[in-house]
């Protein structure tokens, strides 16, 4: 199975870390997987903000890149979800992005649902850690159930982390509550954006977690802004660096 692995641009410049275990994941679970350095930007934060125009060659460049290979794997619901969801818009029904469409994956959906990995080795976690749903993944992948809808519950990011030894998964009084990050949301809308940030915290702090966990680092980065900010004894780590065995003092969780 040959993978193309597309790292967003935060994770890239940030938080490499994040990119290095996504990549130990896939090939320990037997993959062939490329980093083709011609990758960019997806374009969410220009079409987030209606630059279409602006986000289109970006498109375009990106199905061009990944097009060769038989999966798109990103440690990102949010920048996977533009590429399902949202390209369409952009590029319509162009043959070679329906073809990529269907074969771009968030990087929990494809160990679940492509891979159906069994177990993570000898990985050991032994800390209380809360699961925060990011939007994107929850309601356009479908990464789990939301409380608006009447489904069976599932996670399948809880179905994963389930499987490693040690590792206390605490109730949330929201489960799936917007962490108020939101790209640019988080740039137009500040106050509110850092309201519904604190009031996440809360929530984890109240079921006791050490650690906040998500699939999207993106609302990591911005939870952990304000977890810094009030000197709350919290820590964030991507789900990726849980299942890839990194542990809680070496994850690289801060801004370099």
């Amino acid at each position: 199975m040959h993978v193309g692995l597309f790292i967003p641009c935060y994770i890239d410049q940030l938080y490499p870390d994040v990119g290095l275990a996504t990549l130990e994941l896939l090939q320990g679970a037997g993959c062939k997987v490329d980093y083709p350095e011609a990758q960019t930007c997806c374009g969410q934060p220009m079409a987030n903000t209606g630059c279409w125009d602006d986000a289109r060659p970006l498109a375009r460049h990106f199905v061009r890149t990944f097009a060769r290979y038989d999966h798109i794997v990103c440690p990102s619901g949010s920048c996977a979800a533009m590429v399902v969801h949202h390209y369409h818009d952009l590029l319509h029904d162009d043959p070679e992005y329906l073809s990529v469409q269907k074969k771009t994956w968030d990087l929990c959906q494809f160990l679940v649902d492509v891979l159906d990995v069994k177990d993570f080795g000898n990985v050991r976690f032994p800390h209380r850690v809360g699961l925060h749903n990011s939007c994107h993944g929850l309601r356009e992948l479908r990464l789990g159930s939301s409380s608006e809808r009447m489904d069976a519950p599932f996670s399948k990011v809880r179905q994963l982390l389930e499987k490693i030894d040690g590792i206390e998964l605490v109730d949330l009084a929201r489960p799936d509550e917007c962490c108020g990050f939101g790209g640019t949301f988080a740039v137009s809308e500040e106050a509110v954006s850092c309201m519904m940030g604190l009031d996440r915290i809360h929530d984890h702090q109240q079921a006791g977690a050490e650690v906040i966990t998500a699939g999207d680092m993106s609302c990591l980065m911005h939870l952990q802004g304000l977890i810094q900010r009030q000197h709350t004894p919290l820590r964030v780590m991507h789900v990726a660096q849980i299942l890839a065995g990194r542990s809680l003092e070496s994850a690289g969780t801060t801004v370099r």
